[in-house]
């Protein structure tokens, strides 16, 4: 035990909450001031550190959230105290003594600022690729890891690690404003931006942590999705975008069972989805396609529309998903999207038709999860039960996550047991 009365796992664990649950937010605050990305998030780090610290000896503060943000502009003085052109920055540091001396260090959080959208907007400026703004997002405003952003691209963590560093230096060095842009710009960042708040919205649905449902992060993304529409209205994708996210939600309380396993489609009880929110993801996409503009979110939306709609998982309409997945993948060269529908393939036109398109797709996605977990499905309906099993110990070995691994370590051990229905989470 530490001074304060809590154990120093306790502590650790309340500081990795906070970087989690409030780590953009805080950091959205800091650049506002600060104007300068490394140095916010050098601060805000530095600032977590000392919370490390200073809780294990005085127990938490009242406002653990106000604590980490006067510290933070604290280390943000500090350092630039420290650089070699102190004199030219003076006047900027006298501005932010006065601000930190304008506020109590224990400001309840909710008075923090929130400038995520800005903050989204500024890492997805076109001076950088898509791919970089959407990585740099991802870290930034979500605080996910190196690791965990890499996983999402399929990309190697040390790779991952050198994109993120070139591109806080391209902000600094370009220039780059904090700031939502003029309507007239919009189109240029909005693709970007909506795949950051996708991306956010995924690792809230499917998370690498031990709970493997973050709902925070997910209801995070619906917030960002509906202040995206309040910021750029009667814009088709992020309509679909935000109905997207809005029904797959809608099922969150039932992708888990009493035990914290992963269920199926097939095994979620429909009567818990939450009808309300079905509804208004429909009106949307509704909205949406009503523009004649059909884009990949919209696509999407629809698709998952016919899961929402469907009174069980017998009655799912295939053909007209796979018709939709048809039309998805002549507008994305996505290896994913295309693993997803041999999915629907698999259902309509049988397992081995998919499983022979499905051999098109190692290459690229020998090392990811669910090719193996969707190729030990469909060999399992083929009844190749030793073949399947291999693809089953396959994707356990590359599931990090436990509850995932407990799902797919049930499919394998009732392998020999015969069922026609798909088992896809």
């Amino acid at each position: 035990m530490t001074g304060s009365g809590l154990s120093e796992a306790e502590i650790t664990r309340a500081v990795e909450k906070i970087a989690r649950a409030d780590g953009g937010r805080l950091l959205s605050n800091l650049m506002g001031m600060l104007r300068d990305l490394q140095l916010a998030e050098d601060s805000l780090y530095d600032a977590l550190e000392s919370a490390l610290v200073h809780w294990q000896r005085n127990g938490l503060p009242a406002s653990p959230t106000g604590w980490i943000m006067q510290t933070a502009k604290r280390k943000a003085i500090d350092r630039l105290r420290r650089v070699a052109n102190f004199a030219s920055k003076s006047a900027y540091i006298a501005h932010l003594i006065e601000l930190e001396n304008a506020s109590d260090s224990l400001q309840e959080q909710e008075t923090i600022q929130d400038d995520r959208l800005k903050l989204i907007f500024t890492c997805c400026h076109p001076a950088l690729d898509r791919k970089t703004a959407v990585a740099l997002t991802l870290r930034s405003v979500c605080g996910l890891t190196t690791e965990e952003i890499a996983r999402a691209f399929l990309d190697k963590t040390e790779a991952m690690a050198q994109r993120l560093v070139r591109a806080r230096h391209k902000i600094h060095k370009a220039g780059i404003q904090y700031e939502v842009p003029e309507p007239e710009h919009w189109r240029m960042r909005l693709e970007s931006v909506l795949a950051v708040i996708y991306l956010i919205f995924n690792e809230g649905y499917a998370s690498s942590d031990a709970a493997y449902l973050r709902g925070e992060l997910c209801e995070e993304a619906i917030r960002l999705g509906r202040l995206l529409i309040h910021l750029c209205p009667e814009q088709p994708e992020a309509e679909g975008l935000l109905a997207l996210m809005l029904l797959h939600h809608a099922r969150s309380a039932t992708r888990l069972g009493p035990a914290g396993d992963l269920l199926s489609l097939e095994e979620q009880d429909r009567g818990q989805w939450d009808r309300a929110m079905i509804d208004e993801g429909m009106a949307l996409l509704k909205t949406a396609l009503q523009r004649g503009q059909a884009g990949p979110y919209q696509l999407q939306a629809a698709i998952v529309s016919l899961h929402a709609q469907a009174a069980s998982f017998e009655q799912t309409d295939w053909r007209e998903i796979l018709m939709l997945y048809d039309l998805l993948v002549l507008m994305t060269s996505n290896d994913v999207v295309h693993l997803n529908r041999l999915v629907a393939l698999a259902q309509v036109r049988g397992p081995q038709v998919a499983l022979e398109a499905l051999e098109q797709l190692e290459a690229e996605l020998g090392n990811y999860q669910p090719f193996h977990a969707a190729k030990a499905e469909f060999l399992r309906r083929l009844e190749r039960l030793d073949t399947a099993e291999e693809c089953y110990h396959r994707a356990i070995e590359l599931s990090s996550n436990p509850a995932e691994r407990r799902f797919l370590e049930r499919r394998l051990a009732g392998l020999r047991r015969h069922g026609d229905a798909d088992a896809y989470p």
